[in-house]
């Protein structure tokens, strides 16, 4: 059955590719559904640390005094 989605070739370790393959079993998914679950598990992560670090940047540039009332914004 042909697909339009792209693929992608991966090599993995036996006991990485044994934990993936247990956790598609134990899931009751394919060892592609389950993969592809993670790596966006995994992007979400660095998406999340990545708008920390940004928060945290203006965080040490916020000034009260020149912040903006709801009233103000809305």
């Amino acid at each position: 059955m042909p697909t339009t989605k792209q693929r992608i070739n991966v090599i993995l370790e036996d006991p990485l590719y044994e934990t993936v393959e247990h956790l598609a079993q134990r899931d009751g998914m394919s060892l592609s559904m389950k993969v592809r679950d993670l790596v966006k598990e995994a992007l979400e992560i660095r998406e999340d640390i990545a708008l920390t670090s940004f928060a945290e940047k203006r965080e040490k540039t916020f000034r009260k005094s020149k912040s903006l009332k709801h009233d103000e914004v809305w």
